[in-house]
């Protein structure tokens, strides 16, 4: 189980397996020595089946347990790390077909909802939508007529806090006054911790330096060469720095869609934070929402609730040479869906138009579009495309 440090993955993980197994955190520097002295002929006897906590600090004991589980001496093991551990390069056992990956996220709206009193759904209209495309004309035909009733406000709320504070979920516990020093700790935290599990760099201000621009540049086409330069780095080091951002689960690059050799797209992919909290922090945009902030919340919360609910699915931005842009393509085994966002309170049916230019370069495996805004109701702007409020679609 991974995913960024705060996420609850320790608290999941113990809820579901304290008194069953054993708890190993290997944070604690005496556990890794112990843990590490162990034989892996021995580590059945000696360790096993049990909860390994930030496994990414001692990659070795990977190996131990493959050894130990190929002998069947245990049969089930917890591993939880704070990057892609299986990703490292220092982790050369990759233990395929030994292991179900289980990421975990930053809080999506149809799952905070819950905290404000309302009722977490197991099907959130994004999930009906994207799983089969098909019903996208019913669907939102019958919500076109309105949406009303007291989850409507939770949703609402449950949408504003990520969009202002992100979705970790112990930042819930404190109160607004203290979130923001909340999250400049979690800042020096991962430079601490997490980064230093993934390389030994001598000087951690340029990496800060990058990561602040790469903040700043959340929801934009990403030019490594422009952002290294910046940074005043080589292209190699930037390139080096965002892929670290990447492994723990700070960023995400959304590629280009390709898939039609007939038109000229650009390659190169646009930047995702996977929480607004962090990217507010970093970049000082803590007053308002940007355009592009707004993009890239909408992107990672989209995207987050399909992965979280299994949904086989891959997101992708598409933008022509000539300047035409979607911001958001999702591609599952039903067809295509096309995604706009709008940071604002009300849409006109020219909103739809990149969507609509867009279908020829699509396709035949285009199904629909939908316009995502801040606003509240549910309106047909085009043929094939739908205006939707972000708490209606999320939650």
């Amino acid at each position: 189980m991974t995913g960024a440090r705060q996420v609850g993955k320790t608290t999941l993980a113990r809820s579901m397996y304290e008194g069953a197994y054993r708890y190993l955190n290997l944070d604690s520097p005496g556990e890794r020595a112990r843990l590490l002295a162990v034989e892996s002929e021995a580590w059945g006897e000696v360790v096993g089946p049990a909860v390994l906590d930030e496994v990414q600090k001692a990659p070795l004991l990977l190996e131990k347990l493959k050894w130990s589980y190929d002998e069947g001496d245990v049969d089930f093991s917890v591993v939880l790390g704070s990057s892609r551990i299986l990703l490292l390069e220092k982790v050369r056992e990759s233990l395929a077909g030994r292991v179900f990956l289980h990421e975990l996220w930053p809080l999506t709206a149809g799952e905070l909802i819950s905290r404000l009193g309302g009722k977490t759904s197991e099907t959130p209209l994004i999930l009906r939508i994207v799983r089969n495309p098909a019903v996208l004309p019913a669907t939102l035909g019958t919500l076109e007529k309105g949406v009303v009733g007291s989850r409507r406000g939770e949703a609402r709320a449950s949408v504003d806090h990520l969009l202002r504070w992100g979705g970790l979920p112990t930042l819930l516990q404190y109160p607004e006054e203290d979130r923001l020093e909340w999250l400049d700790a979690y800042q020096a935290t991962y430079l601490e911790r997490d980064l230093g599990d993934l390389a030994r760099l001598r000087d951690l201000e340029s990496f800060s330096s990058l990561q602040r621009l790469a903040a700043l540049r959340a929801g934009r086409i990403l030019s490594y060469s422009d952002l290294s330069r910046d940074a005043g780095l080589s292209v190699s080091t930037g390139r080096r720095y965002l892929r670290y951002l990447e492994l723990s689960y700070q960023v995400f690059p959304l590629p280009a869609w390709s898939g039609n050799p007939s038109t000229r797209l650009i390659k190169a992919p646009k930047l995702v934070w996977f929480d607004m909290g962090v990217q507010r922090s970093l970049s000082g945009q803590i007053r308002g929402l940007t355009g592009e902030q707004y993009e890239s919340a909408m992107v990672a919360q989209i995207l987050t609730t399909l992965w979280s609910l299994g949904l086989r699915v891959r997101g992708f931005h598409l933008r022509t040479a000539g300047g035409l842009e979607v911001d958001l393509v999702l591609e599952g085994p039903e067809g295509i869906l096309a995604v706009e966002m709008k940071n604002r309170s009300s849409v006109e049916t020219r909103d739809a138009s990149s969507v609509e230019r867009a279908r020829r370069i699509l396709g035949s495996r285009y199904r629909g579009g939908i316009v995502v805004y801040r606003g509240e109701e549910i309106r047909r702007l085009t043929e094939s495309v739908w205006a939707v409020p972000d708490p209606v679609l999320l939650t």
